[in-house]
């Protein structure tokens, strides 16, 4: 029921591991923009979109923007030894050769936000902690627009894109950067994304801008924000991100170095519960960092999964293990299985009744149809809670009672016109509960009416009763909960299935 979020990169391209990805249970397909040209992952997708054709599995694609992310240039892509206790410049220079002295970074106000004493870290992209490819540095003085730093730790940078993380640090650079807005127009509006990953969200003010943004790219007024949450400004403005965002990424992997490492634990729980009562999806990263080369996951990392979906992750999202590791659809698999045996185990009576105490009294007219329908059906022990929507809204509040049965989400397209043209609403929708816990979406042919009234005619509930058969979630005398509107009524019905 917890879904997955897999990066696409070198590793899983092609279509033969991108079909495996999606058996194995990717649910949405996120292209990182931080590295790689455009055209890089427009291949990538038409292989996706292969890939989707093959195994008949819906998948959702997420834009990730590059952000205010500071870069250390290595044109050469030599490899460059760092001794500890030695000195090393950071400098703005773009055309300096890198070198175990002199670093060249893409950002020139450095040395007026850091201070003698600060912490910068730098590291492989996506870097894992395993590696012996990160360093710690500390800073020394400031020269100008240059920054000495004392090396920490003996390490050798190699490859071409590494990120540098200065901790506390505010970054005067803009959330979305032209490049971003670029990508966005060209690759986004092409393909439609479902999703934006806002990198190093700050502030609510940086999630409306994006929205603001996408609201004049074609169809991409549709598309959900989902705020990443890297650093301390980002965590200090959580409440009001929450607000504003359609879901949130929490981005561990960054917040481990900005936080200190007792700390981390506290605040995931903290975020997930939150986003929990507030009904939005949130997204957990980096878990199985070792199995970037290993098989098999550490024990901890085996408990970290398990604990992220007890505290109430949505989805685990994959960087590394599935960019540049060794066995992308093995860790898909792993995370998947691990997923649903904590599943098993989550205490889902406690939760139902947390959050319709936070929902508190009144409730509105649709929360209270939802949290109903989650009722009977565990009441009842139906099989799969069916709902019938156009907005994707229903589905997704019934969603947030985590119910402990699937629910198939049956979107119902609507049918728009500019007097020109008829174009159908609906797919967005569908692929967009893709990264709600307990969700699977389905599309409705909207020539079947909802209820059937004679025998002969197919109607959408029978079609949405055969795929739950067909997917072995659905057998015989299974009782079902029905949620849908007759009318202006909203219905919540059960039925028991024959033969």
């Amino acid at each position: 029921m917890t879904k997955i979020v897999g990066t696409l990169g070198p590793r899983s391209r092609s279509v033969e591991v991108l079909s495996g990805c999606l058996k194995a249970g990717m649910s949405v397909a996120r292209f990182d923009f931080s590295w790689h040209d455009p055209e890089y992952h427009q291949e990538t997708l038409e292989n996706l979109k292969a890939a989707v054709k093959l195994t008949k599995k819906l998948c959702a694609v997420m834009l990730d923007t590059v952000g205010p992310e500071l870069q250390v240039v290595n044109k050469s892509e030599k490899a460059i030894s760092l001794e500890a206790d030695a000195t090393v410049i950071l400098t703005p220079d773009e055309g300096q050769e890198a070198s175990s002295n002199l670093l060249p970074i893409n950002f020139d106000g450095l040395s007026k936000a850091v201070k003698k004493g600060d912490t910068i870290f730098i590291g492989q992209y996506l870097f894992t902690g395993s590696e012996t490819t990160s360093v710690w540095l500390e800073v020394s003085e400031v020269q100008g627009n240059d920054v000495v730093c004392v090396i920490k730790n003996t390490a050798t940078l190699t490859g071409a894109l590494f990120t540098l993380h200065a901790s506390q640090i505010r970054i005067e650079l803009p959330t979305l950067s032209d490049k971003d807005k670029e990508v966005i127009s060209s690759w986004g509006v092409k393909n439609k994304i479902d999703f934006l990953s806002l990198s190093y969200t700050r502030h609510a003010e940086d999630v409306r801008h994006a929205r603001e943004f996408l609201s004049k790219q074609g169809d991409l007024y549709q598309t959900q924000i989902f705020a990443k949450i890297e650093n301390i400004e980002g965590l200090n403005h959580f409440d009001e991100i929450l607000q504003e965002a359609d879901g949130i990424i929490l981005s561990r992997g960054n917040l481990g170095i900005d936080l200190p490492p007792e700390k981390v634990f506290l605040f995931q729980k903290a975020a997930l519960y939150k986003c929990n009562v507030a009904g939005k999806p949130a997204v957990v990263t980096r878990v199985v960092d070792s199995m970037t080369d290993n098989l098999r996951p550490t024990r901890a990392e085996a408990t970290d999964v398990a604990n992220a979906v007890l505290d109430g992750s949505d989805a685990i999202l994959l960087g590394a293990e599935t960019l540049r590791g060794l066995y992308p659809v093995e860790t898909i698999s792993t995370v998947g299985k691990i997923c649903a045996e904590a599943e098993k185990v989550f205490n889902q009576d406690l939760y139902f009744k947390k959050t319709v105490k936070y929902v508190g009294e009144p409730m509105t007219h649709l929360e209270s149809i939802a949290s109903s329908a989650v009722r009977a059906a565990i009441k009842v022990k139906a099989s799969v809670i069916i709902c019938f929507t156009s907005s994707g809204r229903a589905a997704r509040l019934i969603a947030k009672y985590r119910p402990t049965m699937p629910v198939l989400s049956v979107v119902i397209p609507r049918l728009k016109t500019n007097q020109l043209k008829w174009s159908f609403s609906g797919a967005f929708e569908a692929r967009q509960s893709l990264i709600v816990r307990g969700l699977f979406p389905m599309l409705a042919d909207p020539r079947h009416p909802a209820e059937s009234t004679s025998a002969t005619n197919e109607s959408v509930l029978k079609v949405a009763l055969d795929y739950g058969k067909a997917s072995g979630v659905v057998k015989p005398h299974d009782r079902v909960v029905v949620c849908q509107k007759v009318g202006d009524a909203s219905v919540v019905k059960i039925i028991e299935l024959e033969d």
